[in-house]
Parts: C-alpha cells; structure tokens; sequence
C-alpha cells in the first residue's frame, strides 16, 4: 500500500486500575484530537463503576505495599521513575505539542516534570523531620508527634499544565505513602496514558496509582462520598466543582477536601508546589506518649 492511501492507526487509551489496562466497563471512549483537527488518540471514559474499582484496588493491592515500603524505597522508587520520564522525553514533548503547545513550551513542562518527581522523591525519608516534632509535656514522658499516610487520597488533575499538573499532583500523594485514585481531566489524557504506560514497568506497586481519564464533574462525586477515600487533593477546579466536592466528602470527617489554586508559573516553583505545607495536606498526624525515667 502506498503511502498516499496509508490509513493511519490512531492511539487508543485505555484506564490504568490496580496495575492492569482495561476499558471503561461502559464502553464509552472519547477523542483526542491534534492541533490540525484530526482524530489522534481514542481515549476510555471512566465511569462510576470504574471509580469504584479504582479505590478497591488501591485498597486491597496498592495501599499495602506502598504505605509498608521503607521512605528510602519509596525515594528510590520516585527517583527510578524521574529517569522513566527522562527516557520518554521526546514522546511526552511530542503529545503535548499535537495538542497545542508550542516544541520550546513543551520541552520546558517536560523537564520541569522530571525535575519534579526527583523533588519530591528526596522528600521522603525527610517528612519525619520536617513535619514531626517532639512535644513538651508535664510528667516523666517523651511525647513524639510524626506524620503518617493517610491511605487512599483522591486526587484532580487540572487541565493545565497537562503533564506537569498530572506529575505533581500524584507525585506528592505518594511521597508519604498514600495510594492514588486520580481523575485526569480530557486535556490531559494522553499524559495520563503514558504515565500508566510507564507505571505498568515501573517498581510502583500495582494499585498505588490508579488513573481515570473521562469527565470531572461526572466522576467528582463518586469519589469524593466514597467510604474508603481518605482524603481528596484537586486543582483547576471551578467554583461549582469545588462546592459539588465538598458536599459529597461531608458526611465524614476522615474525608478533607484541599482545592489548591495554582496558576501560571506557580506550577514550576517547587517551593510552592512540592513544599513539606503541601506534602502535609496528604498525610495524618500520630502522636506517641512514651514513659520517661525519672
């Protein structure tokens, strides 16, 4: 067949739950189109019934082997998974530029994504020290305070930056611990398959990240009311998305909604985003009394 009448084989995205790949189990895919208004990726649509799945895993899968990691491994792993995005550079750059940026923008989202990931990936055997503390008593005591995972956080993706946003919102999640049931928004999928792609030979154990693509408002509230959410981290939301979240959490208080608001450049200072005030929105804190000699 010549070139001339070459039908081209256009991507097809699916879910990445509990470590595996599947469609959504309603069926239902959406397009991704490039900046010429041709048809480049086919994408699964999450549903309902594919959240729920999503946080079973995590649960019973991810949680256990992430969250029982060593902070050292869990470091190591984050590093490991900084070079996987390095070695795809030109692939993720490529995505980004058939859907609107510019070769100079793209290539700058994504460095700033790897350099990112080995931010945080030296957070880890450090959160102890920055975000415990020991505190004063009356009485022969020691009296430790430390930060802990909190277990399965729902997280937001916003739709810009695709790649950066998507990178740090489930990386920081996962620093301490946490499982990830993710929500990327349409802009982003195609990121959102080829982190999955990467994830599934990765050393991340399968089920601590779990990524939905599809429609936020639709998935908003299945995860946030779900039982075994511990916690939910959105950015780029609107008003309205943010209220709609909330509401689904409140009938638990084990559920906080944290909205960030970042913008623009915000994104790129990792004083801002990767900070220990933000790592601190996704942990729990534990306090241990201890008797003391006298």
């Amino acid at each position: 067949m010549s070139g001339a009448d070459r039908i081209d084989v256009v991507k097809t995205g699916k879910l990445y739950i509990g470590g595996a790949s599947p469609r959504s189990e309603s069926g239902r895919t959406f397009t991704i189109e490039d900046a010429k208004g041709r048809v480049y990726a086919r994408m699964a649509q999450a549903s309902r019934k594919d959240t729920r799945d999503a946080i079973e895993a995590a649960r019973a899968k991810g949680l256990p082997k992430w969250s029982g990691s060593t902070a050292y491994l869990r470091g190591q792993v984050l590093y490991r998974f900084a070079e996987m995005i390095e070695s795809r550079s030109e692939d993720l750059a490529g995505d980004l530029q058939r859907t609107g940026s510019t070769a100079a923008a793209a290539r700058k989202e994504v460095a700033a994504s790897v350099d990112r990931m080995v931010s945080l990936a030296g957070w880890c055997d450090k959160l102890d020290q920055l975000l415990g503390c020991r505190n004063p008593v009356t009485g022969p005591y020691h009296n430790h305070t430390v930060p802990q995972a909190r277990g399965v956080i729902g997280v937001v993706t916003p739709a810009q930056p695709r790649l950066l946003g998507l990178i740090s919102m489930v990386g920081l999640t996962l620093v301490p611990g946490n499982a990830v049931v993710a929500i990327v928004p349409r802009e982003a999928a195609l990121q959102a398959i080829t982190l999955g792609e990467m994830l599934a030979v990765s050393d991340m154990p399968a089920g601590a990240v779990n990524l939905l693509t599809g429609d936020v408002d639709e998935l908003l509230e299945h995860l946030g009311a779900h039982g075994d959410v511990r916690a939910v981290l959105g950015a780029g939301l609107s008003k309205g998305q943010r209220a709609d979240l909330r509401r689904a959490a409140a009938d638990s208080v084990l559920r906080p909604v944290h909205c960030v608001k970042f913008a623009g450049d915000d994104w790129v200072k990792d004083a801002v985003v990767s900070s220990p005030w933000m790592l601190d929105l996704v942990v729990d804190h534990k306090t241990i009394w201890h008797p003391a000699s006298t």
